[in-house]
């Protein structure tokens, strides 16, 4: 692309705005995924072929070096020749994983809580990605709602502090240092708050509730510069947060003042059909832009509805060239017209990913993240002598150990419980016994548990 720091951002951008054709506007705000892991329960088909035709704008689930670099040539092969974004959940560490969010939350140490954000976000960048989808602010009351463990809980005051530290940790100085990446603030608004806990349920609440206790967390994200913000599956007052305005527009973009880039999730723009608020894609295509969403993740409406919705005069052209010259904007400010493959680093990966210092956060971060309620009998520290009883189907266990969300976490590099607990023990007997199975369990695993324990 050539060497263009120094040259007027506006005016580079409107003249690559003016040179793209309809489909090509339509086509940078197609957010695709490829298939390194898992978010939803739709895949992106043709993935190469729709890079190379300028039909994707940005990548979800591809990261290291060599295979972001590899979807990057095809972009840059493409008719306009502008590159991707590479963007991944990376919500407590990339390769290092870090404690869960709720865990992070207990320390109460914002500084820790940045730098753990800056060592995710050096990893992910060595590995290929710009972009990462976290912090997630959400206030959640209802310990059954399934993403409670993503969030710092339900106090809006320390959810607002560790909002600011993870989007400060994340963005760093600059956004075109290839150590740093964007932060996207989720999910606006009101995720948490979910009916009876059930993910995707009604939420319905008064506005003081709103102001007073779920919306400083995503204010204070953004008023630490979040350059990235996510719209929430839910309604809010009735209405699809996809495709609401008075959220989107009114409260984020003009009293809030935020001017980045604003994505849907994960195809939740073709899911306003199921709101019943919109008859097909074209008319859920129209409300999502209308009410200021720049990106369409994984629905595919705006690449196929814009162009239709265009001619028949219900959406205008400056609506259209608003989102796309936000797209633009983002990828100048991440340095991806100057350099594309700056965080395509091989060797900045191998040398950064799960090195020592990340490896020591990590232990800090999980040292302080423990809540001790009650010793009783000073029971704690464990002597290293006697016997010692571990009981339950965890203790053995590395995958879980990383928690949800773990990112391009590697249970390989994971030590379970039982071996760290073998490994420390010194002279004391460790007696293992699972008890039962995650879900399942009979008498004589039970019966093995009471054994240990009297052992113990």
């Amino acid at each position: 692309m050539g060497q263009i720091v120094d040259s007027n951002k506006q005016a580079f951008l409107q003249a690559l705005l003016d040179r793209m054709s309809v489909e090509d506007k339509a086509g940078q705000l197609n957010f695709l995924t490829g298939s390194m892991d898992v978010t939803g329960m739709k895949r992106s088909d043709h993935l190469e072929q729709r890079i190379r035709e300028g039909r994707c704008c940005a990548v979800l689930n591809v990261y290291s070096p060599a295979a972001t670099r590899a979807l990057q040539q095809f972009a840059l092969a493409s008719p306009l020749q502008i590159p991707l974004a590479f963007g991944y959940d990376v919500i407590h560490g990339h390769r290092t994983i870090f404690p869960i969010p709720l865990g992070m939350a207990c320390s109460w140490n914002l500084d820790l809580i940045g730098d753990c954000a800056r060592a995710a976000a050096t990893e992910a960048a060595a590995d290929g990605l710009h972009w990462v989808f976290s912090p997630m602010v959400d206030i959640s009351q209802d310990s059954r709602w399934g993403r409670v463990a993503e969030g710092a809980g339900e106090d809006p005051w320390l959810a607002s502090k560790i909002a600011a530290a993870m989007v400060r940790g994340y963005q760093g100085e600059n956004l075109t240092d290839a150590a740093s990446v964007a932060a996207c603030v989720k999910h606006i608004a009101l995720y948490g708050a979910s009916q009876s806990g059930r993910d995707y349920h009604t939420v319905d609440m008064s506005r003081r509730e709103m102001e007073e206790t779920y919306f400083p967390p995503y204010q204070a994200a953004i008023d630490a510069g979040a350059r990235t913000a996510m719209a929430a599956f839910n309604v809010v007052d009735g209405v699809p947060a996809t495709g609401n305005a008075w959220l989107l527009t009114d409260m984020l973009r003009h009293r809030w003042k935020f001017r980045g880039l604003l994505v849907s999730d994960f195809n939740a723009i073709a899911e306003m059909l199921l709101h019943g608020t919109a008859a097909d894609n074209a008319e859920a295509a129209k409300q999502a832009l209308a009410a200021g969403i720049d990106m369409d993740m994984m629905s595919d409406a705006y690449l196929t509805e814009i162009p239709g919705l265009l001619d028949k005069d219900e959406i205008s052209m400056p609506k259209l060239d608003d989102a796309v010259l936000r797209v633009l904007e983002f990828k100048w400010d991440l340095g991806l017209f100057d350099d594309p493959y700056a965080r395509c680093d091989e060797a900045r990966a191998k040398a950064v990913h799960l090195c020592s210092a990340h490896r020591g956060l990590a232990r800090q971060a999980a040292r302080e993240s423990i809540v001790l309620l009650k010793n009783d009998g000073a029971l704690l520290p464990l002597a290293r002598q006697g016997a010692i009883a571990v009981i339950g189907p965890l203790a053995d266990n590395r995958r879980d150990l990383l928690g949800c969300w773990h990112a391009a976490g590697n249970d390989d590099s994971a030590v379970s419980a039982l071996a760290a607990l073998s490994a420390a023990a010194g002279n004391a007997r460790i007696i293992f016994a699972p008890g039962c199975g995650i879900d399942t369990g009979d008498r004589q695993q039970l019966d093995e548990a009471e054994r240990a324990a009297e052992q113990a």
